[in-house]
């Protein structure tokens, strides 16, 4: 198998967000039985006396969920890529019961993984920090969001407020930024999968990865163009002029519109997106004055029982690694 694909991508995974124009093809509204499903384990949860995150799937039971769950997983992988679930009614419950919901089904998903180095489960994604500090990750500001992936299989977002404005969500297939390059600028390509330093959070110093990985007849990407920027900065070796170049190139394609698939997530949307082929961003927004009605997501990082075997130099990332303290007890 040759090591860089010199072959059009085909099948669901190539799609176009101007063609996906009927909603339900990627979306189900969640129905009364499978929201009494989900009462029913959270009322389990707490009778056990356990909280979140200190319970497992045992303790979370979604009998009915299991051949949605499956087929969730399976388009995923093997399908577009991401899905919207809708009308989880977040208005209905306290912060720490949406907590244990949220994450009692990526529970019964995968497996979810830690996000920082505290070891947070659930990522809150709101415009809390401070946008003038280099320390300041980009979710935690109001700015645009650049298309990147997370370093997890899977990726799930359930919004719980909306912006005042803007805050707009991004999707875009891997597989279609990459016919195009493919067809129109494939001097470029040979550059994507030489090995890239990445400043990784959890680790004292930038590592090597590609950004293309081809590997058991299965494309695979990795990009946040601003930790790449760190990491050549940080060893001392800047990108060159024709990297940079192709960089810009892959971020004109993904923002085109005919490729991009815009949605507004409303309260109780809930967004899946396979890390390795679909690209997530959102533009810029503005916030309620009123802290209590500003932006506000959660985030759920997943490492999945069916995600595709990466190439040994391509190293899968699934979240980052136990805190020390909590390693040592």
């Amino acid at each position: 198998m040759s090591l860089i694909l010199k072959e059009k991508i085909a099948g669901p995974a190539v799609w176009r967000g101007a063609e996906l124009t009927d909603v339900s093809s990627w979306s189900h509204r969640l129905t009364e039985s499978e929201i009494d499903a989900l009462d029913s384990a959270l009322v389990a949860v707490k009778a056990s006396g356990k909280s979140f995150p200190n319970f497992g799937r045992e303790d979370f039971l979604l009998p009915t969920w299991a051949d949605k769950l499956a087929t969730l997983s399976s388009e995923l992988e093997e399908g577009r890529g991401f899905f919207l679930m809708r009308g989880f009614p977040v208005d209905r419950y306290t912060e720490d019961e949406i907590n244990i919901l949220y994450y009692g089904i990526g529970l019964n998903l995968g497996t979810p993984v830690r996000q920082n180095p505290k070891g947070d489960l659930l990522g809150t994604v709101m415009n809390v920090g401070d946008p003038n500090d280099k320390e300041t990750r980009v979710y935690e500001t109001n700015a645009y969001l650049p298309y990147h992936t997370d370093p997890s299989d899977v990726v799930g977002l359930l919004c719980l407020q909306k912006a005042k404005s803007g805050g707009v969500s991004s999707l875009v297939s891997v597989a279609a930024v990459y016919n195009e390059i493919l067809e129109h600028h494939p001097e470029f390509l040979g550059l994507f999968y030489r090995s890239w330093y990445y400043a990784h959070l959890g680790e004292d110093l930038p590592s090597l990865s590609p950004l293309f990985s081809y590997n058991d007849s299965k494309l695979s990407f990795r990009y946040l163009r601003q930790y790449i920027e760190l990491g050549h900065e940080v060893m001392g070796l800047p990108l060159s002029r024709v990297e940079r170049e192709a960089l810009d190139l892959f971020d004109s394609i993904a923002q085109r519109e005919d490729l991009r698939l815009d949605m507004m997530l409303e309260p109780g949307d809930l967004q899946w997106a396979n890390n390795y082929t679909v690209l997530h961003s959102r533009t810029g927004f503005e916030d309620h004055a009123d802290p209590g009605r500003r932006r506000k997501k959660l985030r759920l990082w997943l490492k999945m029982a069916n995600a595709r075997t990466l190439a040994p130099d391509f190293p899968g990332r699934n979240g980052l690694p136990a805190p020390a303290d909590e390693t040592a007890t």
